[in-house]
């Protein structure tokens, strides 16, 4: 039942990830994407870390997919107006892009180590075991970045001040 599963959200996955591409209207591309982030929670899901879907949900699905479609839609996006793109730059665009897909595939197959999972530990993906994790191991990396984020917030508080004259 897992394995069907997981192809059905891999299938889902992929498919939703090419409309995203394909699709014409960049409204209907965002939902789309909502729909990829959704299969790839199912994910997450399959392989027990749950806090971990919950966050992707929240964040992604909730927070970034909004804030696409507002922007999307002050755009206001029109054939008419949008530039042309030249056919050289069409062209050298394929190029990077199948460049990119050659050098993913070389270090797909490179990969030699792969991650064990093991489905009979139910403990994996819990916020519990998360959390001993981040504090124990990672305290650091963990402060550091807190204060990134704190510095980051003051700055842009400070930018975002008015002067007073």
């Amino acid at each position: 039942m897992t394995l069907q599963l997981f192809y059905f959200l891999s299938f889902l996955a992929v498919l939703s990830a090419l409309m995203v591409v394909v699709s014409k209207n960049p409204v209907h591309s965002v939902l789309y994407l909502i729909l990829t982030f959704f299969a790839i929670a199912g994910h997450y899901i399959l392989m027990n870390a749950q806090f971990l879907a919950a966050v992707h949900i929240i964040v992604y699905a909730g927070a970034i997919m909004v804030l696409f479609l507002y922007v999307i839609m002050m755009l206001n996006l029109n054939t008419e107006v949008e530039p042309h793109k030249s056919k050289l730059l069409k062209i050298a665009a394929t190029f990077a892009g199948g460049l990119l897909m050659v050098v993913m595939v070389g270090v797909i197959r490179q990969a030699s180590e792969t991650v064990p999972l093991n489905p009979t530990d139910t403990q994996m993906g819990l916020i519990k075991n998360l959390g001993k994790v981040l504090y124990t191991d990672f305290m650091l990396p963990f402060e550091l970045s807190s204060i990134l984020l704190l510095a980051a917030m003051v700055g842009s508080v400070m930018i975002g001040k008015k002067e007073i004259k």
